[in-house]
């Protein structure tokens, strides 16, 4: 008697009927499980793990700047000449319509030429020059390289009046430049026996002070501040400042000060 066919299992029904569920995000396991494996083809791509030994910066990174001020960029010609033809428009007190209308060309054409965007020819700069009534060689002058230095021995500080002078505050000038943004007034300021205090210093820029020898009580705004040897101070020059009690005579120490250079 043949016997009756094995019956299906209810399992492999189930499976059966059940829909195939549609390509998404996967599962949460899934997702760590996917996360978790490493993959080769990534690796030249992916960021260096947290705690893993990064690439040695390059030397030329480190010395570009000793400071946080921003390292140097290229001086482009471009952006030497935009920049000396909106200096010298802006000295003449020129709008940019004005300097345009009279060079002959369009103010959409000089705002890219001050702002370096373009390189314009010689007959466009040409114009420009005329309508500013400067030799061409004027305005490719601040395209040249050039980068101050001042060098003075000890002892040899270049002796100046200022305003302490008359009351026997003694000023030496350190170094000079003529050219960058700002001005920088370095000086090696002596207080003999026969000076006086004085705090009616004020002027713009800041300023910083360094105690060489003697003592001295100095003023800023309505703050005093003794300072001794190796003591510092650095301060907003524009509120009336100087030394105010003269404990130890003579002293000296340095004075810088720093402010916006006028064009």
């Amino acid at each position: 008697m043949p016997q009756p066919p094995p019956k299906k299992s209810r399992t492999v029904k189930a499976a059966r009927r059940a829909p195939a569920k549609k390509a998404g995000r996967p599962a949460a396991g899934a997702a760590g499980a996917s996360r978790g494996r490493r993959d080769p083809a990534a690796d030249d791509h992916a960021p260096a793990a947290s705690g893993a030994a990064s690439a040695a910066p390059s030397p030329e990174a480190d010395l570009a700047t000793g400071s946080s001020a921003p390292a140097t960029t290229k001086h482009s010609l471009e952006r030497a000449i935009g920049g000396q033809v909106r200096a010298l428009r802006r000295h003449h007190d020129l709008s940019i319509s004005d300097l345009a209308a009279t060079a002959g060309i369009s103010t959409g054409m000089l705002s890219k030429i001050e702002n370096g965007q373009i390189s314009p020819s010689l007959s466009t700069l040409q114009a420009i020059a005329g309508a500013l009534s400067v030799p061409l060689s004027t305005l490719f002058s601040a395209f040249e390289d050039q980068r101050d230095c001042s060098f003075v021995r000890a002892g040899q500080g270049l002796v100046i009046e200022r305003r302490g002078t008359k009351v026997g505050h003694v000023y030496q000038l350190l170094g000079h430049v003529l050219r960058g943004d700002v001005v920088v007034e370095p000086y090696l300021i002596t207080l003999h026996e026969n000076a006086v205090p004085y705090t009616g210093f004020q002027h713009a820029g800041i300023e910083f002070i360094y105690m060489l020898t003697g003592e001295v009580v100095y003023r800023h705004g309505d703050q005093t501040y003794r300072l001794c040897p190796g003591d510092s101070l650095l301060f907003d020059s524009r509120a009336l400042h100087g030394p105010e009690t003269l404990v130890e005579r003579p002293m000296t120490y340095l004075s810088i000060i720093v402010y916006p250079r006028q064009t």
